[in-house]
This record gives structure tokens, sequence and C-alpha cells, in this order.
């Protein structure tokens, strides 16, 4: 008798057929990224060396109509402290390219902390910006997740040139960490 709810109603009390949901196709590309012409996240959720100082990037743009916005997976990381952010500090054109921003799924006294050291002087001009959220990261599709490194979701590491508050070329590393395609001799060349 247990066994009687296994079978099934009779007609009289069967529920109408529900239409099937769609179903997206098998696709081997991975889910579109931030994309050229796309406007930069009008967002309230970067910080500049403490919580209490909000940037919000799009803002940023109206003021300076060009500029770059680096992500990086970690700050203090070897790949990000020795390679990838000194290749911008040092580059020749780095005052042609506008604006640039270095951001990190980070708080504000890491980031701080890191851009004192990487640039004491702050000679550069490059400002660095926390996302302790990674609200502007996903606002990008730039996050990936690292629980075994990094402890979270972080950014990928890439670089987006910025102009008119909008993406103009799209630089993300294909592992998501490499030092090729995002560093500064081949976004400001």
């Amino acid at each position: 008798m247990a066994f009687r709810a296994l079978r099934r109603a009779p007609a009289a009390f069967a529920r109408p057929a529900a239409t099937a949901p769609a179903r997206r196709p098998f696709h081997s590309t991975p889910r579109a990224l931030v994309k050229v012409g796309e406007a930069i996240p009008d967002l309230d959720v970067l910080q500049e060396g403490s919580p209490g100082n909000q940037v919000n990037l799009a803002r940023e743009f109206e003021k300076s109509a060009t500029g770059v916005v680096v992500g990086v997976p970690a700050a203090f990381s070897g790949a990000c402290s020795v390679k990838h952010v000194p290749s911008y500090i040092q580059h020749p054109r780095l005052r042609d390219a506008g604006q640039v921003f270095v951001v990190s799924v980070n708080d504000a006294f890491v980031m701080k902390a890191w851009a004192d050291q990487l640039d004491p002087t702050h000679e550069s001009g490059i400002r660095f910006l926390a996302d302790p959220a990674g609200e502007f990261t996903r606002a990008l599709d730039l996050g990936f997740d690292a629980p075994a490194i990094f402890g979270g979701m972080r950014a990928k590491r890439y670089a987006l040139v910025v102009e008119d508050g909008k993406v103009k070329s799209v630089h993300v590393e294909p592992d998501n960490t490499g030092t090729d395609v995002s560093m500064a001799d081949k976004v400001l060349a």
C-alpha cells in the first residue's frame, strides 16, 4: 500500500502540462565579458585610500575623456607587484593614456598600502582602487572564483582602454592570471 503514492494520479486530477522551459543550447565559449562600446558601470562601490572615500569610475571618466582600468587578481601578489602594475608605472607613454586606475577585489587599506609600496611618491598618477565586495568586477563580468588561492572571487587580470566613458578595447588574460595581453606594452602601444 505504501507504493500507491508513486502511482499516477487519475486523469481527472492531473495538472495541465506545462511548457518546457527554454533551454540554452550548449556553447563551448564562456559567458561574454565586457564588450567594446559598453559604458563603464555607474556604481559607487570602489574605494580609494579608505572605505569612506567612494569612487565612481563612470563619473571619473566624465572628467577625463580617456583612460585605462587595470584589473588585477590580488594586491601584493608576485605577478601583480613585480610585473603587471610596474609595467604601467614605468611605461614611457603612461602620461598619454589619460587617467589610469588599478582595481582589485581587496579592501581600501590593502590597496593604499600597495600603492604606497609600488609608487611611494605617487609620481605616476596611477590611482589604486579597492573593490571590496567585487561589485564592480561582477558588473564587468570579469570575476573568477579562486577560493584555494585567493579565498574567494577575484578579478581576472585585464586592462580596459576607455574613451568618452565607453570601453574602446578589452585586454583580458585568457587564463585569468597570466601576464601577456594586459601588459602596458600591449595596451598603451
